[in-house]
């Protein structure tokens, strides 16, 4: 990713959704306006700040800005708490950062993995790429050993596999922006990963709805959901999903854990359908 291109386009695409009406600024003449949203000065007004100094942040040019002078930007274009550290490691990246090599799972992370018998569990790369799974896993989602490890992503998932888009039904939609917004924050956080921006390309070729939804640059990290999946072999299964950090293994992102009610039809559901699946956990 271009930071220089994405900082420009991020800040663009937040202007653009603001109205001189929505801050408390006063319309300028009676013409139609050119600009879709707020203008450059009116947001440097907003925020504070020069139209100079705003106008080099926003072209890519704005190496040294402050931390506060991006904070009051924030404010002015009304950024939620993602968009705002978003908009801050785009701006001020951190220094040193390299990229770590994937390597197989830790034994004990894979005991965890295994020992999970009736809850679905599936450890992410940083680029949302699915490197382990367990039975209960493939059971619920998708054979993951029968796929090429190229396509076992979310987001192949999610774009591309019209079981996985059946099973959401109306949640799709949600499901979708939700991944695209953390796969961009990820692509930013993890620059010299290379896997993101091609995993983006390659999608973007296959997928016109991740294409639409990768250029409207939406930003925020999803670590709790709720879903209700419409399974093909037990029916309806509501589930709550968390994504749980590894802070030792620094080439993940992290484990992502789902979890029926106790004592609910779902879990019952949950527990027939691992016990009669032949699909397969991650190999050692």
């Amino acid at each position: 990713m271009d930071r220089a291109v994405e900082l420009n386009e991020f800040l663009k695409s937040r202007r653009a959704r603001l109205r001189p009406d929505d801050v408390g600024l006063p319309h300028r003449g009676n013409g139609t306006r050119r600009v879709r949203g707020l203008r450059r000065e009116e947001l440097a007004l907003l925020a504070g700040v020069s139209v100079t100094h705003y106008t080099r942040l926003e072209q890519g040019r704005g190496q040294n800005v402050s931390a506060e002078v991006l904070d009051a930007i924030a404010g002015a274009l009304r950024l939620s708490g993602d968009e705002r550290a978003y908009l801050h490691a785009l701006a001020r990246p951190a220094r040193g950062s390299h990229d770590v090599a994937s390597a197989p799972l830790r034994p004990g992370l894979r005991r965890l993995l295994d020992s999970l018998v009736l809850t679905p569990a599936l450890v992410l790369g940083r680029h949302a790429n699915v490197v382990g799974w367990n039975a209960p896993a493939a059971a619920v989602f998708a054979d993951f050993a029968a796929l090429p490890e190229e396509r076992r992503t979310i987001g192949h998932l999610i774009f591309l596999d019209e079981e996985i888009r059946r099973m959401h039904g109306e949640g799709w939609t949600r499901l979708a922006r939700e991944h695209v917004a953390q796969l961009r924050v990820l692509a930013v956080r993890h620059p010299k990963s290379p896997q993101i921006m091609a995993q983006v390309d390659a999608i973007c070729r296959e997928s016109p709805e991740f294409r639409r939804l990768w250029h409207e640059h939406h930003v925020a990290v999803a670590t709790y959901r709720d879903y209700v999946l419409d399974h093909p072999v037990v029916g309806e299964l509501r589930l709550s999903a968390e994504l749980v950090a590894l802070p030792g293994d620094p080439e993940l992102q992290g484990m992502d854990l789902f979890a029926a009610e106790p004592g609910s039809e779902s879990e019952d559901k949950l527990r027939r359908l691992v016990a009669t699946t032949t699909r397969r956990p991650s190999p050692r």
